[in-house]
């Protein structure tokens, strides 16, 4: 499903995250109306073609100064590190964790720990919630959420020129969630998704389409690559954790008392 925002200097997910929170009464409680029918959805659309598009430059979110966060994340991190649970919960509000995905799929009769296991599954053996949440504690940034003050989720947006974006997005016939960037400039794009493949190109510090086709990894384990169409026109597969997609989970704080907490989530799997 692709997330439209009226601002295109805006990522998709913080837009997303506004607009869900900041819906009336009966939506934001999941009250939909009774459909006459049942809904049929439409077909995919096929993606836009790939052709040449013109590099913009981006950087990574700049750290969120706030020193008591900075403080939290090393808690959070500590917490991680030993899966402790009961300092975890500690880290989380009590009351009031919002989960959204296409809705707030939050239960309020649960405390805000219980709603934060289901929302990034961290009672999954395979250790996936424990790992989303590390990377979390790993991540500096941080942005105020529009509208919603308070509020701020991570990762934050990346910098760059919004109207040069635009430019892109329309010259593309993409929106945001088609695009991801680098974490380093360097990166490598090889011919095919093997970690031995020719490299072909290597990526600035420019914004690249991900395509929708990514092949799953070879196996359990193995590395993982994103297909990507850069900006000679050519595709090729870049390391999946050399890139961040626009269109990613967001795990989000809030402030009280002079401490931080885990307030809210937007994304996971989910019932």
């Amino acid at each position: 499903m692709r997330r439209h925002c009226l601002v295109p200097a805006l990522l998709a997910s913080f837009c997303f995250l506004a607009a869900a929170l900041g819906a009336e009464p009966a939506l934001a409680q999941g009250q939909l109306p009774e459909p006459a029918r049942p809904f049929q959805p439409p077909p995919p659309s096929p993606p836009p073609p790939v052709k040449p598009y013109d590099p913009v430059a981006v950087l990574p979110p700049a750290a969120f100064s706030d020193a008591a966060f900075q403080n939290f994340r090393k808690n959070l991190a500590g917490a991680v590190a030993h899966k402790d649970r009961a300092a975890l919960a500690k880290l989380v509000v009590a009351k009031g964790f919002f989960w959204v995905r296409d809705n707030d799929l939050a239960d309020d009769s649960k405390s805000g720990i219980d709603n934060l296991a289901s929302a990034v599954d961290l009672d999954n053996p395979n250790g996936i919630g424990w790992a989303t949440l590390a990377n979390a504690a790993a991540n500096p940034s941080a942005a105020e959420l529009p509208q919603h003050p308070g509020i701020f989720c991570s990762p934050g947006p990346p910098r760059f020129e919004p109207q040069a974006f635009g430019r892109l997005l329309q010259d593309t016939e993409t929106d945001p969630t088609d695009w991801g960037y680098p974490t380093q400039a360097g990166a490598e794009a090889r011919a095919a998704a093997k970690p031995d493949a020719q490299v072909i190109d290597k990526l600035g510090m420019n914004f690249v389409r991900v395509l929708p086709d990514s092949p799953p990894a070879a196996e359990p384990g193995a590395p993982s690559f994103l297909h990507v169409a850069l900006p000679s026109g050519k595709t090729g597969f870049v390391a999946s954790q050399a890139i961040v997609p626009l269109d990613h989970d967001l795990i989000c704080y809030a402030k009280a008392g002079g401490n931080w907490k885990i307030a809210g989530y937007v994304g996971g799997t989910g019932p």
